[in-house]
């Protein structure tokens, strides 16, 4: 059902300057790829030569912008006084290599592990070109291996390093101070670590959206990891929202 007119001059009204520059930022972002050929090819020739290098990149500019606008549903802002957008930038482009280390590894030692078990051509089958059953199954093999296995780890330092850089201010003092691992395992609700983010958006997101990362051709996975990250960032403030 489409929106009528008062309902769109209502969402005119409730937008702010920030929400139309965020807007335009992310036009800057992604615009120029698309209408420029050679910048596009730069972008593919760079990307395959130093991928570790634009793995930081992705996920420092877009999980930072997918949790800035998980603020702003959550509190109305974009950035809070402790939100830290450059602290939050450079530790997710560390997180973001990780990342991409975590899917080399499960999308190579997976369908290895699956022929050792028994099935047929699964390391052939995962990286044909053509799209098959086998290849399917396969790529929901990665995802729940990696997702099993690395994401929570990945998802409770994740956790761990938002609380230290809002207990820092949100300044790039939080890069270099310590962080009190014991404290900060101690205070997180574990309750929703583990009921939510572990037992709801592990296998109702990140298993199917993963499935479908896998089946992509390997240089456009980061890209698309990265820009879950963003979905991800909404569903979550809108469960934040919702829940207050």
């Amino acid at each position: 059902m489409l929106p009528n007119k008062k309902q769109l001059i209502n969402f005119y009204k409730q937008m702010k300057r920030s929400d139309l520059y965020f807007v335009l930022a992310i036009m800057a972002i992604f615009v120029p790829f698309v209408i420029c050929s050679p910048l596009y090819e730069f972008y593919k020739s760079f990307n395959a030569a130093h991928g570790m290098i634009m793995s930081f990149l992705k996920f420092g500019i877009l999980s930072t912008m997918g949790e800035m606008l998980g603020c702003r549903i959550s509190t109305g802002k974009y950035v809070t006084p402790t939100f830290g957008v450059l602290p939050r930038m450079i530790v997710w482009g560390i997180l973001g290599m990780g990342i991409n280390m975590a899917m080399i590894i499960f999308s190579k030692g997976t369908p290895m592990f699956m022929e050792y078990m028994g099935m047929t051509n699964a390391v052939q089958s995962f990286v044909a070109d053509e799209f098959s059953m086998n290849k399917l199954w396969i790529a929901l093999a990665v995802s729940v291996a990696m997702n099993t296995i690395f994401a929570p780890v990945f998802m409770t330092l994740h956790k761990i390093t938002d609380a230290h850089i809002a207990e820092n201010g949100g300044s790039l003092k939080a890069l270099i101070t310590p962080i009190p691992m014991a404290r900060r395992f101690s205070e997180l609700n574990w309750q929703a670590q583990w009921g939510f983010v572990f037992k709801k958006t592990i296998p109702f997101f990140w298993y199917p959206a993963h499935t479908i990362t896998f089946l992509l051709p390997p240089e456009q996975r980061v890209l698309f990891a990265a820009l879950l990250g963003i979905a991800l960032g909404v569903l979550l403030a809108v469960s934040i929202k919702k829940n207050k």
